[in-house]
């Protein structure tokens, strides 16, 4: 570990560093020009990074993309700051006071004797905050990745007690054979939701699962690339792939 302050004292000095980056005199105009909307690019990238470090990378790896996310937040968080609507501090002030809030076992008086007791105190400090909601179903978010957001979806109907998909009616029968002018795109997608409310009570991850097979994927098509690319070198003719 290389951090010669505490965690505060680097975190001040990143936000000295962004404070310079968008000041007006000497700064960078690239940043100043920066809006939320402008970011979400690099946002949604840099968090993919992240999710690849931790998935397959080295903790070097991974050290270095949580530095880029958090860069992220303190930059999006001056935006704010300069527009007159919030500060960094007010972003961490606000994800303490939830975190102790969702923590009752914790620092309050609740207590909680196994990991099923502290889930459910946690949901229902979660629903004390979100009571003003008109549906379950509010507050997924829609630039979740489709596979986890239909995992999130059928996780919130699963914790609500509602029916699921299997008795609900969403076109035809997957059993039915397509017929010209059917909407076969759409189809393929109630496929792949009834495959993910299947797993879902078994735990199964629907959108690391696709991540790692399409790892495996890759890296078999890698093998072929490298195999097909060795024999070329060698003067052997291509063979028809």
């Amino acid at each position: 570990m290389s951090g010669q302050g505490t965690p505060g004292d680097e975190v001040g000095a990143l936000v000295e560093v962004v404070r310079r980056l968008l000041a007006d005199d000497g700064g960078c105009q690239w940043n100043r020009d920066q809006t939320p909307e402008s970011l979400v690019t690099y946002l949604v990238e840099e968090t993919a990074e992240l999710v690849e470090a931790i998935e397959q990378g080295t903790i070097d790896d991974r050290r270095e993309e949580l530095g880029d996310v958090l860069y992220q937040v303190v930059l999006h968080s001056a935006l704010a700051e300069r527009d007159g609507a919030f500060s960094l501090a007010d972003v961490v002030s606000d994800v303490s006071a939830k975190t102790v809030r969702r923590h009752p076992h914790v620092f309050g008086g609740d207590e909680a004797a196994d990991v099923d007791e502290i889930i459910r105190l946690w949901s229902a400090a979660k629903a004390r905050e979100k009571a003003h909601r008109d549906s379950v179903f509010d507050g997924v978010a829609v630039g979740l990745p489709a596979l986890a957001r239909a995992q999130k979806i059928d996780a919130r109907r699963r914790a609500a007690m509602l029916p699921g998909s299997g008795s609900i009616e969403v076109g035809p029968s997957p059993s039915t054979a397509p017929h010209p002018g059917d909407d076969v795109e759409l189809a393929f997608g109630r496929e792949v939701l009834r495959l993910i409310d299947a797993l879902g009570d078994d735990g199964v991850d629907a959108e690391r699962a696709v991540r790692r097979a399409v790892r495996e994927r890759e890296e078999l098509l890698r093998d072929v690339e490298r195999r097909v690319a060795g024999r070329r070198e060698d003067g052997m003719p291509r063979q028809p792939e």
